[in-house]
């Protein structure tokens, strides 16, 4: 069983930068995958990014891409992002999500692929 803590989110003006961490309750090996995830008032739950533990390379929405950065710390079972730029349009509730195990090594940034969820941090950008 895994366990997801989110924190850092918060109130910053357009422009403004924020980074959220993602803490598991226990080791998530190499060989998973890890992601983040927003969900605006009124709006489906979509992907932002995601990381493989193993090689920790990284896949971003289109909409995030060059202003937001996934990492993970193994050794500290913590992920992070790190969203720079930030936009009204990024305000939305984030999660973090686990595939443990990943059934299959591909890149997918659909919820429904993640089998544990934090219980989510605001990040509301202001004009």
């Amino acid at each position: 069983q895994v366990q997801l803590v989110e924190f850092g989110g918060g109130s910053v003006q357009t422009g403004g930068s924020l980074r959220l961490s993602c803490v598991s309750s226990s080791y998530i090996s190499s060989g998973n995958f890890m992601g983040w995830f927003r969900q605006a008032p009124g709006k489906e739950r979509e992907g932002v990014a995601t990381i493989y533990t193993g090689s920790m390379s990284t896949l971003y929405a289109d909409s995030v891409k060059g202003r937001f950065t996934i990492s993970q710390d193994n050794a500290k079972n913590t992920m992070y992002l790190q969203m720079n730029s930030l936009k009204p349009e990024d305000t939305a509730m984030y999660y973090c999500a686990a595939r443990v195990p990943p059934r299959g090594i591909y890149y997918t940034m659909n919820p429904s692929d993640y089998n544990y969820w934090g219980q989510g941090t605001q990040v509301t950008v202001s004009s």
